[in-house]
């Protein structure tokens, strides 16, 4: 069975930081374009981060600098190092992986995580 369970999630004051897991199961990682979404009360779902088939990285222009996305293939997980943390970074933090890594739909995920929680006050 194939499964994305995402756990890091948490309240941060403004300036803090938080790691975020992604754990796949049925699939590998590395051979998977990976990807966080983030969907705050009232918005859309927005891309954060995404890992292509290889060092390739790319990131939200809200989050460059401060958030770092990386793959541990012996744990078979996605990780998002979130530093220096905003009040506008609460959100639900989802993972997603699709095959191919060209474009941005989100039906084109194969594979979606049930959320997790992220809440930065100031």
């Amino acid at each position: 069975e194939v499964q994305l369970v995402e756990s890091g999630g948490g309240s941060v004051q403004a300036g803090g930081s938080l790691r975020l897991s992604c754990t796949a199961s049925g699939f590998t990682v590395s051979t998977y374009c990976m990807v966080w979404f983030r969907q705050a009360p009232g918005k859309e779902r927005e891309e954060v981060a995404r890992s292509y088939i290889g060092p390739i990285r790319s990131y939200a222009d809200s989050v460059k600098g401060r958030f770092t996305i990386s793959k541990d293939g012996a744990k078979n997980t996605l990780y998002l190092q979130m530093n220096s943390l905003k009040p506008e970074d609460s959100a639900i933090y989802y993972c997603a992986a699709r095959k191919g890594c060209s474009g941005s739909r989100l039906k084109d995920f194969t594979y979606w995580g049930q959320g997790t929680q992220v809440t930065v006050s100031s």
